[in-house]
C-alpha cells in the first residue's frame, strides 16, 4: 500500500496550476490562434493558485471525507463556471473574453 505524505499531497495541489501554466505558455507560443496576453496569464495564475489554496485548505480541515470530497467538487465547480465565462461569456457578464 502506498501512502502519500501530506508534503506530497501539497506539492501534487500545487504543482498542477503550474504545469497548466506551463502548458498554457508554450500553447500561446506554438499554437496558433493561442493569444493570451500578459493579463490572461496573470488572471489564470490568480485563479489556478487561489482554487488550489482552498482545496489544500479544505484537504487539510478535520472534517469527514464526504465533506471534503462535497467542498472540493463544490470550489472546482466555481472555478469552472468562471474560467467559462471568461473565456466565452456564458452568462454575458462584462467580463467576457471573446
Amino acid at each position: 500500500m502506498i501512502t502519500i505524505t501530506q508534503k506530497q499531497k501539497t506539492r501534487y495541489i500545487f504543482g498542477v496550476p503550474v504545469v497548466l501554466l506551463v502548458i498554457a505558455f508554450f500553447g500561446n507560443l506554438f499554437i496558433e490562434g493561442w493569444n493570451w496576453s500578459f493579463f490572461d496569464f496573470i488572471i489564470a495564475t490568480i485563479l489556478l493558485f487561489g482554487v488550489a489554496l482552498i482545496i489544500h485548505l479544505v484537504i487539510k480541515s478535520k472534517k469527514a471525507f464526504m465533506t471534503k470530497l462535497i467542498a472540493c467538487t463544490i470550489i472546482l465547480l466555481i472555478f469552472l463556471l468562471i474560467w467559462i465565462e471568461l473565456a466565452v461569456g456564458l452568462f454575458g457578464s462584462p467580463f467576457v473574453g471573446s
